[in-house]
């Protein structure tokens, strides 16, 4: 047996085992993990743990970075695969331009809160979330009408084309969007302290990283029972076989469209999170090759499993950071975050070829890649006789 195959037994072995668990000790287990999870951008736990996660003393792991802010920016790099997995790995459509609703969301709760803005609204943060979620939902509705009637590459490359117009309008227009100058004095959440000051500010990036992963189980939990569904069966079986399931009496045009409107929704947020954060947003914000690394997250994690697309997105974020450690190391000034593109690409290409079905595929993937991997095997042939 080789080591390949006793790792997948053994990792079929444990799913067999947790599946077999009581409901409540597996609740046990998701709420210490939840637990774990919370607590882990605390110095004093990290380095209680003492395994290479973020400590100022283990000069491999992101010296360079503030391990919180680190976590923040991880997560919301996994809400957006977690959003687009519900597009690329539910419905099987090939979006290119998913950083466009991020966008649409950051720049709404900008404009809309901002004092710095030419609409000069000034509302506080938290009722700015909802309209740019709505907005994204819309701009997604908007995009999915006249193009969700394509396929393959040719919806690629409408999204991507879309993304590109988001990101040039922003950049180059001087008056709503303010050009490269940007949007700044964004308001952060609400929220005070037990000692009176603001939670949410400058000094700490913790009440994000708590804010964020919040939402991030909010949304899980909305997925799994979105997947559950009737509108997740239907987005399986258009991604299995569009036209058998439009023979069948599916609805193949509007499930498509719900999925785009709930993926660009779930963009939307994330960009309003981010823009709290950050309390400045530009053009620069909104590059091109994130939203590739987004869709290369999902692909890397395992499309149309969530627990995939939450371990692409993490991995895809945090390893750039834990390589800013490299030149540490080995004594010299060299940063291997600036060939963070190129890492990846070669582990995208190695999983394509060793494990195309991605990290943590989903079992029915997992079955038809099995299936053609066994079709490709020459067969031994019978000589004549």
């Amino acid at each position: 047996m080789t080591a390949t195959s006793d790792k997948k037994g053994r990792l079929a072995a444990f799913r067999t085992r947790w599946g077999a668990m009581p409901r409540q000790v597996r609740w046990v287990g998701l709420a210490a993990l939840v637990v774990f999870l919370y607590v882990l951008p605390n110095r004093w736990f990290y380095e209680y743990l003492g395994f290479p996660i973020g400590s100022d003393y283990f000069a491999f792991y992101t010296t360079r970075s503030d391990f919180a802010t680190v976590l923040f920016d991880t997560s919301v790099f996994v809400l957006l695969a977690v959003g687009l997995n519900v597009v690329v790995g539910f419905a099987g459509l090939l979006d290119l331009g998913y950083f466009g609703f991020y966008a649409v969301g950051a720049y709404t709760v900008a404009l809309l809160t901002s004092p710095e803005s030419r609409f000069g609204t000034n509302w506080p943060w938290l009722a700015a979330v909802p309209v740019a979620i709505l907005v994204a939902m819309v701009s997604g509705v908007i995009l999915g009408g006249p193009t969700l009637r394509l396929r393959g590459d040719y919806l690629a490359i409408v999204t991507l084309g879309f993304a590109e117009m988001i990101r040039l309008y922003a950049a180059r227009n001087e008056g709503i969007a303010q050009g490269q100058r940007g949007i700044p004095q964004i308001p952060h959440p609400p929220g005070t302290g037990s000692d009176g000051h603001p939670l949410f500010g400058v000094e700490s990036s913790k009440p994000y990283y708590w804010l964020i992963l919040t939402v991030i189980i909010v949304i899980i939990f909305a997925m799994r029972n979105l997947v559950n569904s009737r509108v997740g069966r239907a987005w399986v079986a258009i991604r299995e076989d569009e036209d058998a399931a439009e023979i069948m009496g599916v609805p193949t045009f509007k499930y498509k469209l719900w999925a785009f409107a709930i993926g660009a929704a779930v963009g939307g947020l994330t960009g309003a999170i981010f823009a709290g954060k950050q309390t400045f947003i530009n053009s620069d914000s909104f590059l091109l090759e994130n939203s590739i690394l987004v869709l290369a997250a999902v692909i890397l994690g395992g499309a149309g499993n969530i627990k995939g697309a939450i371990a692409g997105g993490a991995i895809t974020w945090y390893l750039p950071e834990w390589l800013r450690g490299v030149g540490d190391l080995i004594g010299v000034e060299f940063d291997a975050a600036e060939y963070r593109i190129l890492v990846f690409g070669l582990v995208v290409i190695v999983m394509m070829i060793f494990r195309p079905q991605g990290l943590v595929p989903n079992r029915r993937r997992a079955a038809e890649f099995a299936d053609r991997r066994k079709e490709v095997v020459p067969q031994e042939t019978v000589p004549n006789e």
